[in-house]
């Protein structure tokens, strides 16, 4: 039988923000872990990706806070930067309709002086990475001592980075006194050791592996590169993540597709934050069709149905590939993923991934371009910025008809959104000359050529 959300026991501003999301039934983890947590037990799950475990801790997280008292009552602790700005946008998203949260993240690649600037005027929920938010707490810009909630995401990924220094460092700062959700897709032996010694009495939920709904086969190629041509210009995917192990392969592998007339785009780990932001937003909004990524990439990127994963290179370790692969097939979807291999590699090629032939492409078969361009705006949601500002700029004093106006992402201090090609030059006379609601900004084209 379905279980509803309208049974869930929730305030009414996240009732209406859960309404206001789309989500009407509870996926299995949810209805395995929502009721525990909201009774304030600690709960360790095991989850993959993609199945709903971000809703099913941030729910009971933001009920349990208490407004009127901006200190930081919710730690979330995530292995990469990507997965703890995915895990901020989700909290901000359900406590939309709570006013006066706070939610803030605190990952590497962004100025520490401006972090500690923003814990200073006040959180409730701070979203971090183990090394970022260790190092606040020993400079003393970050105050855990009244945290009720603890959040462990993807444990598993946190100890293998590495991070469990870190995390047992973290802890001598929190309260004994709090509740304690721990999730990861795998739990071995150190996992179960960390639930020990993090936790209480933890109830322990966990999910069926979801029906596999990815096909998933390798091509034994000789050119590599010929080889990705072919199959993205045969699928003609909407979007495509292709992996590679190494920075520079990535940034070879992404001017290559450029070149070749793909919309394409390198994330790897050199990048500055603001570039990183350019990307994975031009990603989403589809101005960017193929996104070459290490696996900086592989947890904490969500792409709303994302068709087509492909692994340039194979990882050393076959959980890498299964994280990797699980970035399609979500939620559900059908998804495909490629793995182009030389002959001398195919020893590499997972058990039970199927040899197969690349698709020919057809004769009319283009590479990927994109009818979208992506604008970067120098305001965000610091200077109270909103969607529809924007779109009220756009559709108003810059011309543009409502279906040139794509996808909008607003960020702490700065914002994207996706405009048409043929109304760019329109869309940034416009912003220029007149700002938004009358407040000039900068405004800028993101050209994408790493």
């Amino acid at each position: 039988m379905p279980a509803p959300f309208c049974d869930v026991p929730l305030s009414a501003a996240l009732r209406r923000a859960v309404a206001e999301l789309g989500f009407e039934e509870m996926t299995p983890i949810q209805v395995a872990a929502l009721p525990p947590l909201l009774a304030g037990r600690d709960v360790s799950g095991r989850a993959d990706t993609g199945t709903g475990k971000t809703v099913a801790f941030s729910l009971p997280l933001l009920q349990a806070l208490e407004l009127g008292f901006r200190r930081v009552q919710g730690l979330v602790l995530c292995p990469t930067r990507e997965l703890a700005m995915q895990v901020t946008a989700d909290l901000r998203a359900l406590g939309k309709r709570t006013a006066g949260l706070r939610v803030v993240p605190v990952v590497g690649g962004q100025p520490g002086a401006l972090q500690a600037k923003t814990l200073a005027e006040g959180a409730h929920v701070v979203v971090g990475t183990p090394g970022r938010t260790l190092d606040h707490l020993r400079r003393g810009t970050l105050d855990l001592s009244a945290v009720r909630v603890l959040v462990l995401d993807e444990a598993d990924r946190m100890l293998e980075l590495g991070f469990g220094d870190d995390m047992a460092a973290i802890r001598a700062f929190l309260p004994a006194d709090r509740q304690t959700a721990l999730f990861s897709a795998t739990f071995p032996e150190a996992i179960t050791q960390l639930s020990a010694g993090w936790q209480r009495d933890a109830v322990h939920v966990e999910v069926e592996k979801r029906a596999p709904t990815i096909d998933a086969h390798a091509a034994i190629v000789e050119n590599k590169l010929a080889a990705l041509d072919q199959l993205l210009r045969a699928l003609q995917p909407s979007a495509a993540l292709v992996f590679c192990n190494f920075k520079r392969v990535v940034a070879e592998t992404a001017v290559a597709l450029q070149r070749a007339g793909f919309a394409a785009a390198a994330l790897h780990g050199d990048l500055e934050q603001v570039d990183r932001d350019r990307v994975l937003a031009s990603f989403r909004n589809g101005s960017v069709r193929v996104l070459v990524a290490t696996d900086v990439a592989a947890r904490g990127l969500d792409v709303d149905g994302l068709p087509l994963v492909v692994n340039f290179e194979l990882p050393a370790r076959p959980e890498d590939y299964v994280h990797r692969v699980g970035r399609t097939g979500r939620a559900g979807r059908e998804g495909q993923a490629w793995a182009l291999v030389t002959a001398s590699e195919e020893r590499k090629v997972p058990e039970g991934v199927l040899r197969a032939t690349l698709p020919a492409p057809g004769p009319e078969a283009g590479p990927l371009a994109s009818g979208w361009a992506t604008l970067w705006l120098g305001a965000g949601r610091r200077d109270k910025l909103r969607p529809g500002d924007v779109l009220g700029a756009l559709t108003g004093d810059c011309g543009l008809d409502g279906a040139d106006v794509g996808k909008f992402e607003i960020l702490d201090r700065w914002a994207f959104v996706a405009v048409s090609s043929r109304v760019v030059g329109a869309a940034l006379r416009g912003l220029a000359k007149h700002g938004v609601k009358g407040k000039r900004l900068r405004v800028e084209q993101v050209v994408v050529t790493r």
